[in-house]
């Protein structure tokens, strides 16, 4: 069951890649190719592997090292919209052109994706032994 999570987890991320990120000015989707293309290669080869993982401690770390990604991804994007417009000098104009910008709902697919993967390739901690019983004599 935890490998299916972890497979859909992958997947979704593969999919949010494709998702709307950004909506500039209301014209006009941006997923995560426009936003940055050679980041968004890294995440979807980054999740391939985590497909193609048969280790579950290579799938958690994958699944980790995704999550990572996504949120420097995230803090970046933040930043980048907060200040693609400080060249303006008036921070009014500034500001009210940088709210024109709104994040879109791709953003939850990446996240979801990743904490699925993160949720499917947790490893077990305890260990079942099972005891030989020897037959009862009669």
């Amino acid at each position: 069951m935890r490998r299916i999570l972890a497979l859909l987890g992958f997947v979704l991320v593969i999919v949010g890649t494709y998702c709307p990120l950004l909506r500039p000015f209301y014209l006009f989707d941006w997923n995560l190719y426009a936003v940055n293309k050679p980041y968004g290669v890294v995440i979807f080869v980054v999740a391939v592997g985590g497909i193609a993982s048969f280790k579950p401690q290579l799938r958690r770390a994958i699944a980790w090292t995704l999550f990572l990604l996504i949120v420097i991804l995230y803090v970046g994007a933040l930043v980048k919209v907060h200040t693609s417009f400080s060249f303006i000098p008036f921070k009014n104009i500034s500001a009210k052109l940088s709210h024109l910008i709104k994040f879109r709902w791709g953003w939850s697919v990446l996240f979801g994706g990743s904490f699925l993967a993160i949720i499917g390739s947790r490893v077990d901690t305890k260990q079942v032994v099972y005891k030989k019983v020897p037959p009862p004599s009669v």
